[in-house]
């Protein structure tokens, strides 16, 4: 199965686009990150996954340090995101093996996990910010079911423990349910 990152890509960008800088230190649903952590997180993902698609993948996982967060973070993220999309377009990205995170896959997984960082830490942004968030039916059920494959041998440093969520549930809700996050978080007050 091939898919198009290109449009939680851009739904992620546009997510990033609306932060303020009085929200950089905001938390997030990840327990003890930051906004400013989780966006420098994400352009560090995004950087190793499009390096994972043009198999010269790159050592070491991306750092949820606000100390990390590149200066130029407004730019360097959509663009990053925008690459990322491109070069997982390039049929040879999705075949054979590649690395993420000192993590050796195949490429279709990859890809998988790539829109699942993608997806997920785009609605933790946006949940941690105000912003709404949308993502496609077909990309939420991908990653829910990467999410779920693991059954009870969930890495821990993957995802948190299952929330449940009713089986009727968007397919978003189902998902965050699925990587240990509730659907229904919001920032403390």
């Amino acid at each position: 199965m091939t898919f198009d990152l290109g449009p939680a890509a851009a739904t992620t960008a546009g997510v990033v686009a609306g932060i303020r800088d009085e929200q950089l230190d905001a938390p997030t649903p990840c327990a003890g990150t930051s906004v400013a952590g989780l966006l420098g997180h994400l352009a560090g993902l995004a950087y190793a996954f499009r390096m994972a698609a043009a198999k010269t993948p790159v050592e070491g996982a991306a750092s949820v340090d606000p100390a990390h967060l590149p200066a130029d973070w407004r730019t360097r993220i959509p663009a990053e995101l925008d690459a990322l999309a491109a070069a997982w377009r390039d049929p040879a990205a999705w075949e054979g093996m590649t690395a993420a995170g000192g993590v050796e896959m195949p490429g279709d997984v990859t890809a998988v996990v790539a829109l699942d960082e993608v997806v997920v830490h785009g609605w933790d942004l946006a949940v941690a910010t105000g912003q709404p968030y949308d993502v496609d039916l077909a990309a939420a059920d991908a990653c829910r079911e990467f999410a779920e494959s693991f059954g009870d041998d969930r890495p821990p440093s993957l995802y948190g423990p299952v929330v449940p969520v009713p089986a009727g549930a968007p397919a978003l809700d189902r998902l965050l349910g699925a990587t240990g996050r509730d659907p229904g978080w919001k920032p403390p007050a």
